[in-house]
């Protein structure tokens, strides 16, 4: 049972903490704290769906319109068991608005401030769904994608697809709506957070084969074959990894002799024997 005791650490992004310091000088402190409310309950639902299939959780960040859950999974766990921990996020906001009704009914909360929890719930639940990393809706496409392309190459298009949407979405705020510094504010952040991402992609799929290697008779247990040429080297191997899947992996050389390798021998040769600089037909011929 998750307790209190047992959360994980809650940080502030620093553009959350410009937006509290402007709540200050500009008097929307109100606003700004049913943002936090939401923002937090919203994450909440991340936090317990992942607790209850016991995922590790290094942090939450929040910052405006949103969170960020830190975790130790880097597309090692099931994709629909991802898509729930995705999905409880905005299920949260379904309870707020039952919450809401509830409260309206009681006299509870004064009109205007019923009408700013409404429209920020809306606003946080329609931004939580656009289609851009690392929202909801971009973590949605990403699995997604994942169950259709290998993980390399979904993970890679959807961070630089991410970029170049925020970029739009940053143009058509400055140039077809009145200018706002908050809307500013976020597109510049998610813009720059997909940016650092791109930075350390293969880092994070480093850590996806990593995962794959340590947890090899887990998980991927769907068989399917994969083609690769003798001279392809082991990181260009990896690439056509797809996630739940098992790879049989089919050995061309110049002559097409055929070798036949399963995938454990691959990630054991490069992260175990340190093999990195060899081809998958040095690989091959080694262990046969």
């Amino acid at each position: 049972m998750t307790t209190l005791n047992s959360l994980p650490k809650i940080h502030l992004h620093p553009i959350l903490l410009v937006f509290i310091i402007i709540s200050f000088f500009t008097g929307t402190f109100m606003e700004l704290a049913i943002l936090l409310f939401i923002v937090f309950f919203h994450e909440m639902g991340h936090l317990l769906a992942a607790r209850h299939f016991k995922w590790r959780i290094r942090k939450v960040m929040l910052w405006v319109f949103g969170g960020v859950m830190d975790t130790e999974e880097h597309g090692s766990k099931p994709l629909k068991e991802e898509m729930y921990v995705t999905c409880a996020g905005p299920f949260q906001h379904i309870i707020i608005y039952l919450g809401l009704l509830i409260v309206g009914t009681g006299d509870i909360l004064p009109p205007p401030v019923l009408e700013l929890f409404y429209y920020y719930n809306t606003i946080i639940l329609l931004f939580n769904l656009l289609p851009i990393w690392p929202l909801d809706g971009g973590k949605l496409l990403l699995l997604f994608l994942s169950s259709l392309l290998p993980y390399k190459k979904a993970y890679y298009s959807i961070i630089f697809g991410s970029m170049i949407a925020s970029l739009i979405l940053l143009s058509i705020q400055l140039f077809a709506f009145p200018f706002t510094l908050s809307s500013f504010f976020i597109f510049i952040f998610l813009f720059m957070e997909n940016r650092t991402e791109w930075k350390q992609r293969y880092y994070a799929f480093m850590r996806f084969l990593l995962q794959r290697y340590e947890e090899e008779s887990k998980n991927n247990t769907r068989r399917m074959p994969i083609h690769v040429k003798a001279s392809e080297s082991l990181m260009e191997v990896f690439s056509y990894f797809y996630r739940e899947r098992k790879h049989d992996i089919h050995i061309y050389d110049a002559n097409y002799k055929r070798h036949a390798l399963d995938e454990s021998f691959c990630l054991k040769s490069f992260f175990y024997d340190k093999q990195v600089n060899k081809s998958i037909g040095e690989i091959a011929d080694h262990i046969t």
